[in-house]
């Protein structure tokens, strides 16, 4: 046999497109030709997979060699096409015999030994494999990765001789199993702070909606330690949820399995550009938003961040996901997470501090806050002051609050009610299902007016109100929204009245 297809999948954003190599061996002159447009990561392959195939004792066809790519219009990147490539010169010169190539996709770099070593996206592949009904043969480093996808077979390779072993049925490779999971307790816990009961309170609020959150006060008044607490009283994430956010992570961290089912933390610096936010590159790749798909972008120092890079939050705090246009890529990353960011009240940090005076003037106060748009305080639906404490509160023991345990399970009854009820957390309500969920009476609309009028609030401010007054209303139990609750939501909008 002259000819072979075998079957592999392509990066595209997190999506695997089926990918035909198909191997031909014909009469001329020795070459050695790939073709499909192919990036140079890929036409170097032919390098890595002759020196793999003569060190793994293979006869390298002294004949013309053309590998086809196919689709051809869909761009081919990485290493990951190289067993693949071997595997079909091997079937085509009948080395290897091709029957079990139809129930298989392969994946994987190779080294000049024949090793086979680690390439991203292999969660994505392993879906579509599941979806089309075949094996993925991956490298072992990535195999427990892989088999965390349910319904999968994956089949770890060491080395491509043994790979090889494997599918002429001399040698059996047991499928992989998922890697062990972390335990979704070990996050920070709330009992570590001290007092804040008003911060402890808009933290079980965000938490129980899905709101975005900010935090703003003195210095050392404790915003981070609040700001890394959310992760532990949220529900534990959904398989799909934790399937996605692995897939994502696996851009940059190959082998992250063990935090596969926690909901992830991303605390970048203020110096982080839009594109470190955003996602990008030549071959855009997710940035800090879409890692923290399912979990927490906690942005410390906010105003201290760019303006250009404050400003690519806002659409993806809509819509939950970023598209990433560049010349010859197009790609859509889930960014679906809460915002929590924390802040100063002005340069110096201590305007309306009991024990420190402020010495900034009132148009140095102006500007500082000005950093932070309109647009973009208007999708922080909780805007939470955190002061200082007094001297005898912060000696009392640490240990005084609940437990993140004991929140968290009142926040997943709080969301499986909302799951229920809409599908979907309070935050991610649209306006019809909003209208529907908020009936409100004739003591909540003069409420609403008034704030209104008092705030200035934008049409956008007033619905994130409503869904923060919907989650105060769930937290309590209660089918309708009522003047308290409003009042309350009301009541987190404190940044709006000095724009």
């Amino acid at each position: 046999m002259e000819f072979s297809v075998v079957y592999s999948r392509a990066m595209a954003g997190i999506d695997a497109p089926l990918v035909r190599v198909e191997a031909h061996l014909s009469g001329g002159l020795p070459a050695f030709h790939i073709v499909g447009l192919p990036e140079t990561a890929v036409r170097e392959s032919k390098d890595r997979v002759r020196s793999a195939l003569l060190n793994s004792h293979f006869n390298f066809p002294d004949r013309r060699i053309t590998v086809n790519l196919s689709p051809a219009d869909l761009p081919k990147e990485g290493g990951r096409f190289d067993l693949p490539i071997a595997l079909g010169i091997l079937a085509a010169s009948a080395q290897v015999p091709p029957e079990q190539f139809a129930q298989h996709e392969f994946l994987g770099e190779l080294a000049l030994d024949g090793t086979l070593r680690p390439v991203p996206g292999v969660i994505p592949a392993a879906l579509a494999a599941r979806d089309a009904g075949r094996r993925l043969v991956v490298p072992a480093e990535c195999a427990p990765q892989a088999a965390c996808v349910p319904g999968s077979e994956i089949i770890p390779g060491q080395d491509l001789l043994l790979l090889c072993a494997h599918l002429n049925g001399s040698q059996q490779i047991v499928p992989a199993s998922c890697a062990p999971q972390s335990d979704a307790g070990e996050y920070p816990d709330l009992r570590d702070v001290v007092g804040q009961q008003l911060a402890l309170r808009a933290l079980e609020i965000a938490a129980s909606g899905g709101h975005n959150l900010l935090l703003y006060g003195p210095p050392g008044t404790g915003k981070t330690l609040l700001a890394t607490r959310l992760p532990g009283i949220l529900p534990p994430p959904s398989r799909e949820e934790a399937l996605t956010g692995l897939a994502l992570r696996s851009f940059h961290e190959r082998n992250a399995t063990l935090d596969s089912f926690r909901r992830p933390f991303r605390n970048p610096h203020h110096s982080a550009s839009a594109a470190a936010l955003a996602g990008g590159g030549g071959r855009p790749l997710p940035g800090e938003m879409s890692l923290a798909h399912g979990g927490v972008l906690f942005l410390d120092e906010l105003p201290e961040f760019s303006r250009h890079s404050l400003e690519v939050l806002r659409q993806p705090l809509e819509s939950g996901e970023i598209i990433l246009s560049r010349a010859r890529h197009k790609v859509r990353y889930p960014a679906s997470f809460q915002l929590v960011a924390a802040m100063n009240p002005c340069p110096c940090g201590y305007l309306g501090d009991s024990e420190r005076v402020c010495r900034c003037s009132p148009d140095q106060v102006q500007r500082y806050r000005s950093r932070i748009s309109g647009p973009l305080l208007d999708r922080i639906d909780l805007h939470v002051p955190v002061l200082r404490l007094p001297p005898a509160a912060l000696l009392d023991p640490v240990g005084a609050s609940e437990s993140s345990r004991a929140v968290r399970e009142r926040v997943s009854r709080c969301r499986e009610r909302q799951l229920h009820r809409q599908g979907c957390p309070n935050a991610a309500l649209s306006a019809e299902a909003l209208a529907a969920l908020c009936r409100l009476g004739r003591a909540e609309k003069a409420r609403l007016e008034t704030a209104m009028n008092t705030l200035h609030l934008s049409a956008r401010a007033l619905h994130r109100a409503l869904r923060v007054a919907r989650t105060i209303a769930d937290m309590a139990g209660a089918d309708p929204v009522g003047e308290e609750h409003v009042s309350e939501a009301l009541a987190y909008r404190g940044l709006d009245a000095g724009r």
